[in-house]
């Protein structure tokens, strides 16, 4: 008999595999923060004793969620501009209310106060474009949650640099600095192509293929966006990117709500990824991203929430429940979404959209134990028949009881182990007062 670290047992197992297998009386066995084994209860306990056994009767397992679009410290930000056009709310507040308080300290905290967030909520991955992102990749380091950080790049100054030279330097810091870390990955992600030269994007794209790195940027995410793009490049923004040289696997793009028919066949051609962040677009109005047809395209789409000012929060099964809804009723078509989809789109597709489909997002042998416990015994989860329709309509963030992160528990029965929620808690409250005296100048 092997002995392993821990063993998860007695509850059923959304695995999220090639097959969509979901065992009943299921165990997941872990060493050395690796999944050993998955299968049903009877035969692990013949193959397998543990230094630790978790019993989760009653509770579903399953792997963590992947929020493939965040910008973890604005949740300092959250609610102080809602209601908002996204240029108006961009230019006349929230780069305004960056420019006056964003430093390390509201960077460190505020990614601290996110990361808890989003463990609490069941995300074991997320994908952050912000400033000071050493700070996001301390803070992530420390909640034991996994990330691909980078950098925001823009040809004006941040309060982190006054050029893009500088800013291409801070990522190159990021990089040697977090170079085979198990939880940080760098990624390099020039802010918009309404915000960045095309000298800054080659430069972009040449530190990328040097280091082997995945490129990120935002894409089309409004329709006054699409139309300034066109004039600008004098064709559509992806044709631009073409010719660039920036479509290929390693690239993802966040929100493309305004993608043509020949956007999609551009980007599936290529193998490049998209992730969809419906919350964040109904809220400032941009639009409904094509979803379905990118899929029919075959273009792999992962599933963010944003950041916190423009959601207002990191909840990945709100966003499932917001994904799947926001489509059928733009379509009129009750089909289109259906629950399993979203649920591999929070997870596995979303890995292989940051490119990490090979370490996490499912339940399988090799795999990083990236794992989450949720409790089924409450009465709005009653009675179940089907775990990917309850998932997406049934349930919150709340009802996330343990999480894993490569095979460490980061937080049990609700309470998280490796972040202290009332210390955050309060020192994103003392920066919010700052923020808000700010405003008034």
């Amino acid at each position: 008999m092997q002995e392993v670290d821990l063993i998860i047992t007695g509850a059923k197992a959304l695995l999220l595999d090639s097959q969509n297998t979901c065992l009943d009386h299921a165990s997941v066995a872990i060493n050395a923060g690796d999944i050993v084994a998955v299968d049903h209860t009877e035969k692990i306990e013949k193959q397998y004793r543990a230094k630790k056994t978790i019993t989760a009767e009653d509770s579903l397992i399953m792997p963590g969620f992947v929020n493939c679009h965040t910008h973890a410290a604005m949740t300092c930000f959250r609610g102080i501009a809602d209601d908002l056009e996204l240029m108006d709310w961009l230019n006349n507040y929230i780069f305004p209310a960056e420019a006056k308080n964003v430093n390390k300290e509201l960077a460190y905290w505020g990614s601290l106060l996110g990361a808890a967030e989003m463990i609490k909520s069941g995300t074991t991955t997320f994908c952050d474009m912000y400033i000071f992102e050493d700070e996001t990749a301390r803070a992530a380091k420390a909640a034991g949650i996994r990330c691909l950080i980078g950098e925001v790049l823009f040809d004006f100054p941040s309060p982190n640099f006054k050029t893009s030279a500088e800013g291409i330097a801070y990522t190159k810091m990021l990089i040697e600095k977090w170079k085979g870390d198990p939880l940080v990955n760098i990624i390099i992600e020039p802010h918009a192509l309404y915000t960045c030269s095309k000298p800054l994007l080659k430069n972009v794209k040449k530190l990328a293929e040097d280091y082997h790195l995945p490129i990120g940027l935002h894409l089309l995410e409004n329709a006054a966006e699409k139309k300034q793009l066109e004039e600008k490049f004098g064709k559509s923004a992806v044709s631009f990117l073409k010719d660039i040289g920036y479509l290929d696997e390693k690239l993802i793009a966040f929100h493309c709500v305004h993608f043509s028919q020949e956007d999609m066949k551009l980007f599936a051609d290529n193998g490049c990824k998209v992730s969809h962040n419906p919350a964040s677009n109904m809220k400032l109005a941009s639009g409904v991203a094509p979803v379905p047809e990118m899929l029919e395209f075959g273009i792999t789409v992962g599933l963010g929430t944003d950041g916190c000012a423009s959601n207002n929060n990191l909840d990945m099964i709100k966003e499932m429940a917001t994904a799947a809804k926001l489509h059928k009723v733009a379509r009129l078509d009750p089909t289109v979404m259906d629950a399993r989809t979203v649920v591999r789109m929070a997870t596995i597709e979303g890995a292989k959209a940051l490119g990490m489909g090979k370490i996490t997002g499912s339940l399988e042998a090799g795999k990083k134990a990236d794992i989450i416990i949720i409790g089924l015994n409450e009465p709005h989860m009653t009675p179940l028949y089907s775990e990917y329709s309850h998932l997406v309509y049934a349930m919150s963030g709340a009802d996330v009881d343990t999480v894993l992160i490569n095979g460490k528990i980061v937080m049990e029965n609700r309470k998280l182990s490796t972040i202290n929620e009332e210390e955050v808690m309060q020192k994103v409250r003392e920066i919010a007062v700052k923020v808000k005296e700010s405003l008034k100048k």
